[in-house]
């Protein structure tokens, strides 16, 4: 039987994520509209511009589609609704819809794509030992980067866009010049595959100088790019060290086949705390503030920054804290065992959530770029969204057909790219909780995939040898 609709006014309260209550108690019509409850928030907080929100209720988004009445069709009229709230994007990244470019020159499988800090660079990494560097106001090849003598499997630019580092399967780490395309630094030292790499954050050091490599040799090892020296060498764990992060705090996170994943500090190397509860390899680990610890003082404009160290830092540093809101840090990670953890690794060795529902490995983790999302990508041909701040679950996008193996989200964080095994790309909605755009045009794997930080390009590097640049 329908439940019939609200009639009368509802009491409610608008609280933050956080649960914290904004204003007091408001007596609200039953056919409220999404536009009309932002108009009151924004007089609420008397915000000189206005800001656009994203209103929940029960887990149920207010959208300008619906009415208050609806999303509360089982809630009693004389208890206090609680109707939350999340600020949005200033800014609107429109969904890619075509390519506009296939970049050839890669010999082998592309491996790895990244777009730089400012998104008006791109670099890529290929099982033809080398790296290469892109135009992309004419979507072309730039640079050569040859050095290595295996497989690249990483690429990585420092946070201000003034260095690039490369890590192969030839055991060795290596820096470019984005500008120019040569050769920085050579860094020794590994004994297997590098598999990881994670620059100092901005806001803790401008110029961008120590980089963090992850290695199947079991250790991460600690670089200054001014001396092309290691710093030193966290050991540690008992297998190969899968992935590595660099925390807004000033720790480093490795996770690792051993099922363990480690939390050290960064002045000596020595290890703070061990996080469990994996049961087989952790494949991968995201931060809830990685968007600004990846862009460091360049915002979705892509001006330059300040000229001046300080400032760029102190730039950085508070789009770092905006992020955070005063919360901690938090980390997720994903396993073979088909599971997910949230962490507040900074503060706790205990997991906040345990996020089941993937039936086969999970391959990335993602943390949307305002933190309030999570995305997966599993090799059960599904994309899963979850919520950011308590890890429920909230919805499973499905459509591809065969492993998917990379998720990127628009700066916006509104849309999801997944790239998979099936040669496709697909863009995913989070409003709708449904496909917007299907991507086809690669002729193998879809490897690897980035999205522009300035919201302009989604790039995917493809077992085909081909990059292929995407725009709406």
């Amino acid at each position: 039987m329908a439940e019939e609709k609200v009639e009368g006014n509802v009491i409610a309260q608008l609280v933050t994520s956080d649960g914290e209550s904004t204003g007091p108690q408001l007596d609200l019509p039953p056919d409220l509209t999404h536009e009309q409850l932002e108009a009151l928030l924004n007089e609420l907080l008397t915000n000189e511009e206005k800001v656009p929100y994203a209103f929940f209720v029960n887990d149920l988004e207010l959208t300008g589609a619906t009415e208050l009445s609806s999303l509360i069709q089982d809630v009693s009229v004389e208890s206090v609704l609680k109707i939350v709230y999340h600020p949005q994007a200033l800014f609107r990244v429109r969904p890619v819809a075509r390519c506009s470019s296939t970049m050839k020159g890669h010999t082998e499988a592309v491996l790895s794509v990244q777009f730089s800090p400012d998104g008006r660079h791109l670099a890529s990494g290929s099982g033809d030992t080398t790296v290469r560097l892109w135009n992309l106001n004419t979507e072309g090849p730039d640079k050569t980067c040859q050095g290595h003598k295996n497989h690249v499997l990483v690429v990585s630019f420092s946070p201000d866009g003034k260095q690039l580092v490369s890590g192969s399967m030839d055991k060795d780490v290596r820096l470019w010049c984005p500008k120019t395309g040569k050769a920085r630094g050579l860094l020794k030292g590994h004994r297997e595959w590098i598999t990881s790499l994670a620059w100092e954050p901005a806001h803790l050091a401008y110029p961008s100088r120590r980089v963090a490599s992850a290695s199947r040799d079991t250790t991460i090892k600690v670089w200054d790019t001014a001396t092309n020296k290691c710093e030193f060498t966290l050991s540690g764990h008992a297998k190969a060290v899968s992935c590595v992060k660099w925390s807004g705090e000033g720790l480093i996170f490795s996770s690792s086949r051993d099922t363990m994943i480690h939390v050290w500090e960064t002045g000596e190397g020595k290890l703070i705390r061990t996080l469990k509860g994996h049961g087989h390899w952790v494949n991968t680990m995201a931060l809830s503030t990685e968007h600004a610890l990846r862009t460091g003082p360049y915002d979705h404009n892509s001006r330059e920054p300040p000229e001046d160290p300080e400032e760029a830092k102190q730039i950085a540093r508070a789009r770092y804290d905006e992020l955070r809101g005063g919360r901690p840090e938090r980390m997720v990670s994903g396993s073979d065992d088909f599971t997910m953890f949230l962490w507040e690794p900074n503060e706790d060795k205990k997991h906040l959530a345990r996020m089941t529902g993937h039936v086969q490995l999970i391959n990335q983790v993602q943390f949307s770029p305002n933190g309030q999302w999570i995305v997966s990508a599993s090799f059960d041909k599904s994309v899963k969204l979850w919520d950011g701040a308590t890890g429920k679950f909230i919805t499973s996008f499905f459509g591809h057909i065969a492993p998917v193996y990379q998720v990127a989200w628009s700066a916006d964080s509104r849309l999801i790219l997944s790239g998979s095994k099936d040669s496709t790309l697909k863009i995913w909605e989070v409003r709708t909780r449904k496909l917007k755009m299907d991507l086809p045009g690669h002729e193998d794997e879809v490897y690897s995939v980035d999205w522009s930080p300035n919201g302009w390009r989604v790039c995917s590097g493809s077992k085909d040898r081909c990059l292929k640049i995407w725009r709406n």
